[in-house]
């Protein structure tokens, strides 16, 4: 489920590159469209009890919703402010985030090796950080960096209720990000391709994903979940140089690929480990 969540997420940013609407527009779409969406989705598997489910989430479920608003907002600021590559590599820093939450909430505590690959990723994020800083690019990656934080979050509170049906919280999350934006939003008239590209985008890479990737928690750690999110990326940058062109600095460059090999390192031990323990 994780994987074909985020693989349906790897054109998100590209979507957001080619669309003209201005940034309020944008989240407001990408909060209403996908609540109704998935809301029908909802109220079909659970007919009857529908609110019994809405109900349920408990603490667990506000506090998801919360995580789960902020970080659909910051995506979009980070996005908007900085390259689509630097965004994404800011986002590749959500695993090791949520192996430290998840030693500090689930006392599921990371070995050795999760210790280093957290000081070495963290290391490349402030080097591309410094680059940003000189290039104008530092505050659409700290909302990059906030973003990797909310869904480090995110997973490990759908770890933490992994008995809890938490998608009904992802929905009023959304419909909390689309009431938000609304408040700010200038025009909300769609034109010409964007009438194609945000109805697209909001069902494909907002709705379908966000329910995998919430649902994926119960079955795997959540610092496992968020190792997926470096498919996206690897490949969310491809789509964006392909299409338009926009190619990420030597740094950030560098840095990606301190970052993806540190994790890709770090999961391959990690398999290996389960492995060994299963024969």
């Amino acid at each position: 489920m994780a994987f074909i969540g985020v693989m349906f997420i790897t054109p998100d940013s590209l979507f957001i590159r080619l669309s003209n609407i201005e940034t309020w527009g944008m989240l407001f779409y990408r909060g209403a469209i996908p609540f109704l969406v998935v809301l029908f989705g909802l109220i079909i598997f659970y007919k009857k009890n529908f609110f019994n489910a809405l109900f349920k989430i408990g603490y667990p479920g506000l506090f998801y919703v919360i995580s789960f608003s902020i970080c659909n907002i910051t995506f979009i600021i980070s996005i908007q402010n900085t390259n689509v590559a630097n965004t994404l590599l800011m986002i590749a820093l959500a695993p090791m985030l949520s192996a430290i939450l998840g030693a500090i909430f689930l006392k599921e505590k990371p070995e050795k090796k999760t210790w280093v690959a957290i000081i070495i990723t963290f290391t490349a994020c402030v080097y591309i950080f410094y680059d940003s800083l000189s290039l104008g690019n530092f505050y659409g990656d700290l909302f990059g960096l906030i973003t990797a934080f909310g869904l480090a979050c995110n997973a490990n509170l759908a770890r933490y209720a992994k008995s809890t049906d938490l998608v009904p919280s992802a929905v009023i999350g959304k419909l909390c990000v689309a009431i938000f934006a609304f408040f700010f939003v200038k025009d909300f008239t769609l034109v010409g391709t964007d009438m194609i590209f945000i109805p697209i985008m909001c069902v494909m890479c907002v709705a379908i994903p966000f329910v995998l990737v919430t649902i994926a928690p119960r079955f795997i750690t959540a610092a496992e979940v968020n190792l997926f999110f470096l498919l996206e990326t690897i490949i969310g940058p491809v789509w964006v140089w392909l299409i338009i062109k926009e190619q990420p600095s030597f740094q950030t460059i560098l840095g990606g690929i301190v970052i993806i090999i540190t994790i890709a390192i770090h999961s391959l031990l990690a398999i290996k480990k389960t492995q060994t323990k299963t024969t």
